[in-house]
């Protein structure tokens, strides 16, 4: 538990270091770069938020974690904003994020379930990087196309966002899964790994996990040894 708490504190502190030196960045290309040229810097913009949001969902305590992602969204708005040089105030910004990405079903579940005495925070910490980068991902190509084509945060329309929201989910996760395989797995204890996976066939046992679940989680912790 230890090791854990120390790995998200220090994966999160990274986070926000990254974020603070992207923003410099930003500020510059806003100035001198075109408006149809934009769209790559935004997809990197994107890109590198799905990072931060899946080291901020390590936050090993339900709802904070949720809160740390929404951080991440956020700021991943208001960069966005600066890109295209549209007026940006944190409000307006946290009613996009919840309008359209929400908590999420999956997402929350994934947050809720760490409170299990025991178990929630081996499943969380498998789950819930991948569902909120997916998130992020999919919502910053919204209002990012959206952006793109002339529109505001204000002139958004909310049901055919939540809708493209949806739509871009499926390849959110398969952003998330590659740039986890990029960043490679975290390498932790052999024997917190084994501990992990026996609390996992007690969850497959009682019915609360299904044996594709357990399957899928089972390799990811095997790629820890």
């Amino acid at each position: 538990m230890l090791l854990t708490l120390r790995t998200a504190h220090v994966s999160f502190l990274h986070t926000l270091w990254e974020m603070f030196h992207q923003e410099k960045r930003i500020n510059l290309n806003a100035k001198t770069m075109k408006h149809s040229d934009k769209m790559p810097q935004a997809n990197e913009i994107i890109k590198n938020h799905v990072g931060f949001s899946m080291g901020a969902a390590l936050v090993p305590f339900p709802g904070a974690d949720l809160l740390a992602v929404s951080a991440v969204q956020l700021n991943m708005l208001r960069q966005l904003a600066k890109l295209y040089n549209i007026s940006f105030f944190d409000t307006l910004g946290k009613n996009v994020v919840s309008a359209i990405a929400g908590a999420g079903t999956a997402r929350l579940g994934a947050s809720l379930v760490k409170a299990i005495p025991g178990v929630g925070t081996v499943i969380g910490e498998l789950s819930m990087p991948a569902l909120s980068g997916a998130s992020t991902y999919a919502l910053g190509q919204v209002v990012a196309h959206h952006f793109q084509k002339g529109g505001t945060l204000e002139d958004l329309d909310f049901k055919t966002a939540r809708q493209e929201y949806t739509e871009e989910m499926d390849q959110g996760k398969q952003v998330a899964e590659d740039l986890r395989q990029e960043q490679g797995p975290a390498r932790g204890d052999s024997d917190e790994t084994i501990n992990k996976l026996r609390k996992l066939a007690e969850l497959r046992d009682q019915g609360v996990i299904s044996g594709e679940e357990f399957q899928r989680l089972k390799e990811r912790l095997l790629e820890q040894i």
